[in-house]
């Protein structure tokens, strides 16, 4: 039975194997072409516009568009290109970005799945370091969640937005499953649990029903709470599996958010200013003066222009004075006609307006870590 076997699996094999050099010589020549590329860049001075999110962005939709009816999944289609293009650019001028460390983090793991694996990492032990080294230069582009859908926005995420000189060059959506892990597997021992304050906010119901008497205390990220626990056997950490296989830690229970959809969306951010992908959003902050009717003439020009809003939040100026900012994100391109006249509007009707950033949206936010 298994020679039977053997001599109708060679032939479908052998084939495999012929596509996958077929497969490695294309690869190859498109590696050579990204080389010819960054010279042309070289000879014009252009060498620091290695990314390009929205030519990035067309690629991967063109290709899920050829592929509407193939046997290949376009999630696969997507995440097989992106490490492509990273490999490629990675040819042409390395990219380093900066993120909430120690490794094993969410924000690590957004970053390679928008960026690719062919990239340095710079571990940051604030979301304030994301954003300084990005601007001093020492990373070409950072990542940093902006929101939860169980939690709502990172507040320290959205006060830095507000002050810093960098854009929004993409976003990555991210089902986030917290798991309970220790040194051992077991919680014997463990007398206290750490996470990110925000996870512990997702977990809570959880750990109530099942640790109820266990203190559970603030890491400053939950890789980092996967490093304590990883030297401290007292300590369960809650965090991605990602961090389990960094920190080898043994995992005690697997998705013990509160919320099934559990879901985070990150931010990436840096210099680059995106020109029209097709299909982008826009994200900005605004500011009103304190009168009567002036939120409703805040989102007239959104009305009046045709203008689509996807998310719309408040956050308190901290004057003193019950003053707010408004975080939006709209559907289109700020050099879309449209948007650029709603923009025109709204600038003359508000205190302050600063434009955050046009990226490519998201085709299909459900990526599991």
């Amino acid at each position: 039975m298994s020679s039977e076997l053997n001599q109708l699996l060679k032939p479908l094999r052998d084939k495999i194997d012929a596509l996958d050099h077929e497969i490695l010589d294309l690869l190859n020549q498109r590696a050579q072409t990204a080389i010819e590329v960054g010279k042309v860049k070289h000879r014009y001075d252009a060498d620091d516009a290695v990314l390009k999110p929205e030519r990035e962005a067309q690629v991967i939709r063109a290709l899920q568009k050829d592929n509407l009816y193939g046997t290949f999944p376009n999630s696969s289609v997507e995440a097989v290109w992106t490490e492509i293009i990273s490999a490629c650019r990675g040819l042409e001028r390395g990219l380093t970005i900066a993120y909430l460390g120690p490794n094993g983090s969410f924000s690590e793991q957004a970053a390679y799945e928008f960026y690719g694996h062919a990239v340095q990492l710079l571990e940051c032990p604030s979301f304030d370091e994301v954003f300084r080294a990005v601007e001093a230069g020492q990373a070409d582009v950072g990542m940093v969640p902006v929101e939860n859908s169980t939690e709502g926005a990172v507040n320290r995420t959205q006060d830095l937005l507000l002050s810093t000189t960098l854009k929004i060059h993409g976003e990555r959506t991210l089902a986030i499953r917290h798991n309970l892990m220790t040194k051992s597997g077991e919680m014997k021992g463990v007398e206290r649990v750490l996470a990110h304050p925000q996870s512990l906010a997702q977990c809570h119901q959880w750990l109530s029903v099942n640790y109820p008497n266990l203190p559970r205390e603030p890491a400053a990220s939950n890789s980092d709470a996967a490093r304590i626990a990883a030297e401290d056997p007292s300590v369960a950490a809650i965090a991605g599996m990602h961090a389990a296989a960094a920190w080898e830690l043994s995992v005690v229970a697997e998705n013990i958010q509160d919320d099934a959809n559990n879901k985070t969306r990150f931010l990436a951010i840096g210099h680059v200013v995106n020109q029209p992908s097709g299909d982008d959003q826009t994200s900005l902050i605004v500011a009103v003066p304190n009168k009567v009717g002036a939120l409703h003439d805040l989102l007239t020009p959104f009305s009046t222009h045709g203008v689509s809003m996807c998310r719309f939040e408040s956050r308190p100026a901290r004057t003193g004075q019950w003053e707010y900012y408004f975080y939006i994100d709209i559907l289109g391109h700020q050099d879309d006609e449209n948007i650029r006249l709603a923009l025109r509007d709204l600038e003359s009707q508000s205190s302050f307006l600063k434009l955050l950033g046009s990226y490519p949206r998201q085709s299909d936010p459900t990526s599991v870590i």
